[in-house]
C-alpha cells in the first residue's frame, strides 16, 4: 500500500493529530488507534533509546536510524524531529537526503544554538535569523521528493519574546518552509494570535508542558494545520513500566498466568505472527 502524502492531507485541509513516538511498536500503536499521521519525538527518542535528557546528546545518525525503523513499520506518515540539522547550511543538505531515504514525510529544524535543549526547557539560546534563513533555503533546495516537507521551527519566543517569534516565522516563511512551527506559546492568547499573524503557511500547534491544551476543533477553529503531542506515548509507557515494576517488587510476583497468556496471544496478533507462520508455511521444504 502505498504511504499517504502528509502534503496532500494539509492541502486538502485535513486536520493532523500527530501522536508522538520513539520507536516501531508504539508508532504502529498509533497507526492501529486510527491517526493518519506519526510524531517522531527527539525528547522521547534520547529518553528511550539512551536514558538522556534531550540537551543535543544524541546524533543525526542515531535519529535517522529511528525514523527508518518507524516508517519501514506503518504506512501513515511520519514527521520527524531534525533538531537543528545537526550543522551549517551544509550539514543540514545531508540531514535532508538522509531523512527523505529514510521514508519520513516532513522534518523540523529549529533556530537554535547546538547543542540544542527541549524547547520546552530554560535556558535555550538561537541563531541569527539569517543563519536560520541559510538552513531553510539549504534544506528545500536538498530534497528530492516534492511532497517531502520543510518545517521552520523558532524558538525565539522564551528567549526573546513574542513579536520576535512572530518576526521569525514571516521571514522563515519567506525564505522557503512549507510549515511554520513557533515553539512554546505559554498562554491561550498567544496560542490564538499566531495564526492571526502569520497566515502565510500552514501552522503546527505543539501540545507540551508550557503551552495550554486545546481540543481538536478548537485548533481547527484558530487555523492551525497540524497538532503534535511529543509526550503521548512516552508518558503512557513510563506510567506503565512504573506500575508493573511496582507491583512485581510490592507482591513478590508478576500478574496472574492468565492474564499475561492473553495479552502475550493478543500482542503476536498485534506483531503480525499469523502473517509470518503463513509465510513459513508456503515457504517450507522437505528435508
Amino acid at each position: 500500500m502505498a504511504r499517504t502524502s502528509l502534503k496532500e492531507m494539509i492541502s486538502r485541509g485535513e486536520f493532523i493529530q500527530a501522536p508522538g513516538v520513539y520507536d516501531a511498536l508504539s508508532a504502529r500503536i498509533v497507526e492501529q488507534g486510527g491517526f493518519s499521521a506519526v510524531y517522531m519525538t527527539g525528547y522521547g527518542t534520547t529518553a528511550t533509546h539512551f536514558s538522556f535528557p534531550d540537551i543535543g546528546l544524541i546524533t543525526m545518525t542515531e535519529m535517522v536510524e529511528t525514523a527508518r525503523r518507524i516508517t519501514s513499520a506503518v504506512e501513515i506518515p511520519l514527521i520527524a524531529d531534525a533538531d537543528t540539522g545537526y550543522g551549517n547550511p551544509i550539514n543540514v543538505v545531508r540531514t535532508v537526503r538522509e531523512y527523505e531515504k529514510a521514508g519520513v514525510a516532513a522534518i523540523h529544524i529549529e533556530d537554535q544554538v547546538w547543542p540544542k535543549k527541549c524547547g520546552h526547557m530554560d535556558g535555550k539560546k538561537i541563531i541569527d535569523s539569517s543563519e536560520m534563513i541559510g538552513k531553510i533555503k539549504a534544506a528545500v533546495d536538498a530534497r528530492q521528493n516534492e511532497n517531502f516537507l520543510i518545517i521552520a521551527r523558532t524558538d525565539a519566543l522564551a528567549v526573546e519574546g513574542f513579536e520576535k517569534a512572530i518576526e521569525r516565522g514571516h521571514r522563515f516563511a519567506e525564505a522557503g518552509a512549507d510549515l511554520l512551527f513557533i515553539e512554546a506559546p505559554v498562554s491561550r492568547e498567544q496560542v490564538a494570535e499566531i495564526p492571526k499573524l502569520i497566515p502565510e503557511k500552514p501552522l503546527i500547534l505543539n501540545i507540551a508542558p508550557r503551552t495550554p491544551n486545546f481540543s481538536v476543533q478548537e485548533m481547527k477553529d484558530m487555523g492551525y494545520a497540524v497538532a503534535l503531542y511529543p509526550g503521548l506515548c512516552l508518558i503512557g509507557a513510563i506510567n506503565g513500566y512504573t506500575e508493573e515494576v511496582k507491583s512485581l517488587k510490592e507482591t513478590g510476583k508478576w500478574r496472574d498466568i492468565k492474564d499475561i497468556l492473553q495479552l502475550f496471544m493478543d500482542l503476536n496478533n498485534f506483531l503480525g505472527l499469523e502473517h509470518y507462520a503463513k509465510l513459513e508455511k508456503r515457504y517450507k521444504t522437505d528435508d
